[in-house]
């Protein structure tokens, strides 16, 4: 388990791919940055995305890069074998989901009150609006000049 310096910060979670780093993961992270003191971050497997097209980036890179960001706190790769293993560890106060995150709120916190991890979870709503801030994007407009 991480230790938690005091009993009165707030410990926010927040989870993605985070492939090709973008304005939009900045924006949702210092959105869910503002949800309380400490910021940890589950940065997606390789092997567990299969919702959309595998990360361009291997995940020790993607790691890397979201570790180097000044608001968060902590970033760890998630686990291959089940989702939750790591909450046992940072135990979030909080966990922030982003607007196209595919998690039901609802749900998910009666799956973690079911396994003794109970904590908030929050839809930060909007994305930044910008020409390039989702990864799709990015690769579009790739292919459109280079393609």
């Amino acid at each position: 388990m991480y230790p938690r310096p005091g009993d009165l910060l707030t410990r926010i979670l927040a989870t993605g791919t985070f492939d090709l780093l973008h304005p939009g993961h900045i924006y949702f992270l210092t959105q869910a940055r503002t949800l309380g003191d400490e910021l940890f971050v589950i940065v997606a497997r390789d092997s567990n995305v299969t919702h959309k097209p595998k990360p361009i980036v291997p995940e020790e890179q993607r790691l890397e890069m979201v570790s180097a960001l000044g608001i968060v706190d902590k970033a760890l790769l998630g686990s291959e074998k089940d989702m939750f293993e790591p909450l046992k560890q940072i135990r979030p106060d909080i966990i922030a989901l982003g607007y196209d995150q595919r998690f039901d709120a609802e749900i998910l916190e009666k799956e973690l009150d079911k396994r003794g991890l109970p904590a908030n979870v929050v839809r930060i709503p909007l994305s930044k609006e910008c020409p390039l801030c989702s990864t799709g994007a990015i690769i579009k407009e790739v292919l459109k000049r280079y393609g």
